[in-house]
């Protein structure tokens, strides 16, 4: 788990009603049905209509990595791929196929098999960049389906506040009935703007930035395949690698 991730929701709740008790509020006072239905609902809607069904469907599966990201060990990576080199200098390309069948992660493994066909470097590079750049593109996707949906529920909540207040114009008359009222107005007000700026702008970013991590290790696995393929010297291929590491 990402405890940064976890701390920041923890952190994001205790502000907002830590501060709300110290101005002598009530939790009760932030729960308000009609204003969550308005602003869940509203924004829900409106991404659907703007988002095609593969990328939302992705966006949902994505969104647990928020706070279990994919894990990238670039140092260990680093060490494998030099132990390739050194085989593939004294056995040839064929002796990594056996390395081929064991990789777990179907990129590397997809990576060695094009080196122990023989393809040449340029192919390899051009074949595992167009993955690269497919998967990275629709993870951004799938993390702009979160920013759409930040940008969509503050103007919800005033949708819901104006509601809202309609409501109160319309029972002037009855007292009785303005409470309800003006609390949805201003608690719709409150979700949409705390659910865009606390939760799902943040998501969205994380998720880009996850989805870059990933494209920058996958780019280094590249170049150290290619290395591969174009016969470097091992230290060589290390001293290059190692720029990767932060």
């Amino acid at each position: 788990m990402d405890p940064l991730s976890l701390i920041g929701v923890i952190l994001a709740f205790a502000a907002v009603l830590g501060g709300n008790a110290m101005e002598g509020g009530h939790l009760a006072a932030l729960v308000n049905g009609p204003a969550m239905v308005i602003v869940l609902g509203g924004t829900a809607g409106a991404v659907l209509i703007q988002t095609p069904l593969a990328v939302f469907l992705h966006a949902i599966k994505i969104l647990g990595r928020v706070f279990f990201p994919p894990k990238h060990e670039i140092a260990p990576t680093i060490d494998k791929i030099i132990q390739w080199s050194h085989v593939a200098r004294k056995e040839g390309l064929l002796g990594l196929e056996a390395i081929s069948e064991a990789e777990t992660d179907p990129f590397v493994r997809k990576g060695v098999q094009l080196l122990v066909d023989g393809s040449e470097p340029d192919m390899i590079r051009s074949i595992l960049e167009v993955e690269v750049d497919t998967n990275e593109h629709f993870d951004v996707q799938a993390a702009k389906v979160y920013e759409a949906m930040g940008g969509y529920s503050p103007t919800i909540g005033i949708i819901g506040a104006v509601m809202g207040l309609i409501h109160v114009m319309q029972n002037l008359a009855d007292p009785s009935r303005l409470g309800s009222g003006i609390a949805t107005a201003f608690v719709a007000t409150i979700y949409g703007v705390g659910l865009a700026n606390l939760f799902l702008l943040p998501m969205a970013s994380k998720l880009k930035a996850l989805a870059m991590g990933r494209s920058q290790f996958r780019e280094m696995v590249i170049e150290g395949i290619v290395s591969i393929a174009e016969g470097e010297n091992p230290r060589y291929i290390e001293t290059k690698l190692r720029g990767y590491v932060n």
